[in-house]
């Protein structure tokens, strides 16, 4: 980061204060009547060190693809391998979660960090702007990305926030997705490109439940992810979904819904999560919050059935996802 500044922006509206820094779009701390809902660090630094992309704006392509590897109009483009050494996670070794943006507050209630990515930055083709911008209203965030390329590409972004709403564990949190399938992985978590019913196996969150309750069971995808970490299926179209997931920790009664114009999202139960020193200096420990990132599918790229994440040079890219937060 050289000699750079790193600047960090407050929004506050109605119950709701949005800290975020130039440091990946980074989502430091998100306050609902005075309880901050999002695990993280206390200081850039924990942030520049910790390996577990906390709150922090991910791309070029968010999740995983497949050998590191995609084809796009006949010419295979190889992204970094920074995953098993075989796959590429988060954008790689060179991904969003470590650049600087530079933000600007647009108005009161927003502020918006801009990115340039340059040609085959991590392997990706063209030339990318990125403009991610964060709105507080009154009990939430909105969070739009709008994007820019002057070749074809993929682009997927999501934000990786890692939400307690205030519990000590998110195995009580009671989550409820209007998912009615999930993209089942092998064991380097890579869609094999089908999906798998929900029905009558521990995915199924349709009627709501604690994400604990089931979280053991002697399933092989549970197995494989060593608990939650799958892309729930929203639909096969981007399109907005109103209250697609609605999350609740029931002991201080706080309620996180999300909406999103995106066709999948990622449950991340913090399985593997072990940092001595996060905000407070509380440890992060596994199953300590739970991430739900909007995305297009992982391995998309490589999937041609799955919704299409491919975007066309100089068309733009334009996705909203909303965390709107209540009180019972």
């Amino acid at each position: 980061m050289g000699d750079r500044d790193i600047y960090e922006f407050t929004v506050q509206n109605g119950d709701v204060t949005l800290q975020v820094m130039e440091y990946g779009a980074t989502v430091h701390t998100l306050t609902y009547q005075g309880v901050d809902c999002v695990a993280g660090y206390d200081t850039l630094d924990g942030y520049c060190r910790g390996d577990s992309f906390q709150g922090a704006t991910v791309g070029r392509y968010a999740n995983r693809i497949g050998g590191a590897a995609f084809t796009l109009n006949g010419e295979t483009y190889h992204v970094d391998a920074n995953d098993n050494a075989v796959n590429s996670l988060h954008g790689g070794k060179v991904g969003f979660y470590g650049q600087v943006f530079n933000g600007e507050a647009v108005d009161e209630n927003s502020v918006a960090f801009t990115l340039f990515s340059p040609h085959l930055e991590g392997g990706y083709p063209g030339n990318l702007h990125l403009t991610v911008t964060f709105t507080v209203e009154k009990n939430g965030v909105t969070i739009t990305y709008d994007g820019m390329s002057d070749r074809d590409t993929v682009m997927n972004f999501t934000n990786h926030a890692y939400f307690h709403l205030g519990a000590a564990s998110c195995l009580n949190i009671r989550l409820q997705m209007k998912a009615d399938a999930i993209t089942p992985v092998d064991d380097l978590l890579i869609p094999a490109g089908e999906l798998l019913d929900v029905t009558d196996t521990p995915f199924d969150f349709r009627e709501g439940k604690a994400i604990g309750q089931d979280i053991t069971e002697a399933h092989p995808q549970l197995t494989l992810g060593g608990g939650y970490d799958h892309n729930f299926v929203l639909g096969q179209t981007k399109q907005w979904r109103e209250g697609v997931i609605v999350a609740e920790n029931l002991e201080n009664g706080i309620t996180l819904t999300c909406s999103t114009d995106l066709p999948g999202v990622q449950l991340y139960t913090s399985n593997v999560l072990d940092e001595p020193a996060g905000k407070g200096g509380e440890a992060l420990y596994k199953h300590r919050a739970f991430c739900l990132e909007t995305q297009f599918f992982p391995d998309t790229p490589n999937k041609p059935q799955f919704p299409s994440c491919i975007v066309k040079a100089e068309q733009p890219f334009h996705s909203v996802t909303r965390y709107e937060f209540s009180k019972t």
